[in-house]
């Protein structure tokens, strides 16, 4: 079984979700039940994703939830915009995050092909 505190791609799949769960918190409170709680699930079901992949049998299985962990991802690109758009992050808060949510993005597809060529 592999142990997903070794990997690269899930630290950062942890640490963009403490981000979220910081940065959400300055959003109003209206949005606690919508946009707030969709960001953040999304957040965090890409180092969840990456744990219970992990845990799985084959390697078939852990690149199935590498890539479910990918699509929460791209998920989570699309709040950050949205958010950016209703004006709940500035540019830069914008451009920070979105660069941290790629790079986990380009990290899981390495991780994705490297699994697959074993």
């Amino acid at each position: 079984m592999r142990d997903y505190r070794k990997y690269k791609v899930w630290e950062m799949g942890h640490e963009l979700t403490l981000s979220i769960y910081r940065i959400t918190q300055s959003f109003p409170d209206s949005e606690k039940y919508s946009v707030i709680s969709q960001m953040q699930r999304a957040a965090y079901s890409i180092p969840s994703n990456i744990a219970e992949g992990c845990g799985r049998d084959s390697n078939a299985e852990f690149v199935r939830f590498l890539v479910i962990a990918r699509g929460s991802a791209t998920e989570l690109e699309y709040f950050l915009l949205l958010s950016k758009e209703l004006n709940y992050l500035g540019t830069d808060q914008y451009e920070a995050l979105f660069d941290k949510v790629n790079q986990t993005k380009r990290s899981l597809n390495n991780l994705i092909e490297k699994v697959k060529s074993v």
